[in-house]
């Protein structure tokens, strides 16, 4: 006796032009509002400081990194959280599971809102920041490879909240997940060992580092297996493979042993001498800034022209003024305040006052304990501050009271030039910290 064969299976075409499972996840839900609330948020918080970081791109992709990790993760953390209980909560868990498609498929396309739409909102972010800094930095490029890193560590922040969503049953869990999550990376930044480092919100200040070649790609591999492993201890069904979820996880594992390596204070930054190298101008003293502030040379030149000129060719007077990470160098070097504080966009905006701060910075000395006593001591004090409030005077909104020295003012003020000069010239050979020795005008 035969059997008559089975009919075919036959699979139901989608309409013409009906958008895949996908495209239509994308559209709905909270996706869209996440993406664009990323985006909003670090574009305010750099707004915010917009004068502080505009003018190198260091500052402009360090800030951009810390401003990622602590404010946009924890708002995809807890964005994915909500997302991930979507089902639950509409009481849709039951039809969504009969779709005739393997749940890790499934569970792709419901996370894909959590991962895709905070990444696009930080790389807009991104792009708006770095446009409107490229036209007034000077030199050097920004750390593009930080940035993409810290939008892969975003998407694996949305991916944990959405499978935590999925797992905890509590309307609060949300924002709870997303305060538990600020605390702990603003927690990790403190750290004082390498692990710090894992972080996605790790700060380094210098304008004159790099990071090394392997650190953005391992901490991809890092944030992204842990969010992988996670989905896949989830998603796989049956049982039996959820061992799989350890591959992503060895990974991640293997890529934070390096990171764990690095020097604690420094972790992966590294000097870079293209940055840090010297450009001066030919006035005489030199002014040498780094190359990453050569477009503020001709006002930092001009801002010290009036020092310069009462300094130029006094013994004990400055060779070169110098900028930068070593310091002076040479005999005759004097180290100038950093332009940062007094350039915004490029531009010194306040001469007067980095004059102010060059002059106290060429002054300044630094006393034993047994020194700068003695009876005279206080007219000693009061001598500096007239000399530096003769050749530089403090702004009106700055500073402290030149009152008490006015007289030493008014008097080098009256002098001869050469008179000036000659005073000049022994001040700068007297011991700042003999009060006897400092000679009054």
């Amino acid at each position: 006796m035969t059997t008559a064969p089975a009919p075919p299976r036959i699979r139901r075409a989608s309409p013409p032009g009906a958008p895949s499972p996908l495209v239509t996840e994308l559209r709905r839900g909270l996706g869209p509002w996440t993406g664009a609330a990323v985006a909003l948020t670090v574009l305010l918080a750099m707004y915010g400081k917009a004068p502080g970081w505009q003018s190198r791109w260091s500052d402009a992709t360090q800030l951009l990194h810390v401003t990622a990790g602590l404010l946009a993760g924890p708002l995809t953390l807890a964005a994915g959280c909500w997302q991930g209980g979507r089902d639950r909560r509409r009481r849709t868990t039951d039809l969504w599971e009969s779709v005739p498609r393997p749940l890790l498929r499934r569970l792709g396309v419901a996370v894909a809102p959590s991962v895709l739409w905070p990444a696009a909102g930080l790389l807009l972010a991104d792009a708006v920041c770095l446009l409107a800094t490229w036209p007034y930095v000077s030199e050097g490029r920004p750390h593009l490879e930080l940035l993409a890193a810290d939008v892969v560590a975003v998407a694996a922040l949305g991916t944990l909240g959405h499978v935590v969503g999925r797992l905890v049953r509590w309307r609060l869990a949300a924002p709870l997940l997303g305060v538990i999550g600020y605390v702990g990376l603003a927690i990790g930044t403190y750290t004082e060992s390498a692990a710090r480092w894992l972080g996605p919100a790790s700060e380094h200040q210098s304008l004159w580092d790099r990071p090394v070649w392997w650190f953005a790609p391992v901490s991809m591999a890092w944030t992204a297996g842990l969010a992988l492993s996670a989905l896949l201890a989830y998603g796989l069904r049956p049982a039996r493979l959820r061992p799989l979820a350890l591959l992503p996880l060895t990974v991640a594992v293997a890529a934070a042993a390096p990171i764990l390596r690095l020097p604690a204070d420094t972790g992966p930054w590294r000097p870079d001498p293209a940055l840090a190298r010297a450009v001066c101008d030919d006035g005489t003293p030199q002014v040498c800034l780094t190359a990453v502030d050569r477009a503020l040379l001709p006002e930092v030149s001009a801002a010290l022209a009036p020092l310069n000129s009462r300094l130029r060719g006094l013994p004990g007077a400055p060779v070169r003024w110098v900028s930068g990470p070593y310091g002076p160098t040479r005999p005759g070097d004097v180290e100038l305040p950093d332009t940062g504080q007094d350039a915004v966009r490029g531009r010194l905006t306040r001469p007067d006052l980095y004059l102010n701060s060059a002059v106290s910075w060429l002054f300044s000395v630094t006393c034993g304990p047994d020194e700068n006593t003695g009876p005279n001591a206080e007219r000693a004090s009061v001598v500096h501050l007239a000399v530096s409030e003769w050749l530089a005077p403090t702004p009106a909104d700055y500073g402290v009271d030149p009152t008490a020295a006015q007289p030493y003012i008014d008097r080098l003020r009256a002098k001869s030039p050469a008179a000036q000069r000659d005073y000049l010239a022994r001040y700068l050979a007297a011991k700042g910290c003999d009060p006897d020795k400092v000679p009054v005008p």
